[in-house]
């Protein structure tokens, strides 16, 4: 596969819970990390004292964060009024050449920075909250 695009890696939010997407404008940055916490059932028994660890056991969970401009006002609106209802809507990370990555997420950070000789920016954090979906591309 040759190298994709980063900008080509798409945040999209369903705002109304209704199941229509919107792409987050604006975006210069985007990011999504899977984390999975171990569960030790290391004892006394271990093979050499090694830890040994339960298989598909513990909680996993995604971050996404994104950062960049405000271009568009629809979406940027959809997601300041996300954060401060502080409900939990459907999102989407489309990969390229991938596939897509669905399912819910709470905004759980939203920063707004400019400086005087430059454009207002902002940052946003969301955390899975329940299953999240892959469909292949």
């Amino acid at each position: 596969m040759a190298a994709q695009r980063g900008r080509d890696l798409l945040l999209k939010v369903d705002a109304g819970g209704t199941g229509s997407f919107t792409t987050v404008a604006g975006l210069r940055a985007r990011r999504l990390a899977f984390n999975a916490a171990a569960v030790d059932v290391t004892d006394t028994d271990s093979a050499g004292r090694w830890r040994e660890l339960l298989a598909g056991a513990g909680v996993r969970r995604a971050s996404l964060s994104g950062s960049g401009l405000f271009k568009d006002q629809a979406s940027d609106a959809a997601v300041r009024q996300l954060f401060f209802d502080g409900v939990i809507r459907p999102w989407q990370v489309v990969v390229p050449d991938f596939g897509t990555i669905e399912g819910p997420f709470q905004l759980t950070g939203l920063e707004y920075a400019g400086n005087h000789d430059g454009e207002v920016t902002y940052e946003m954090a969301l955390e899975s909250a329940g299953a999240l979906s892959f469909t292949g591309a």
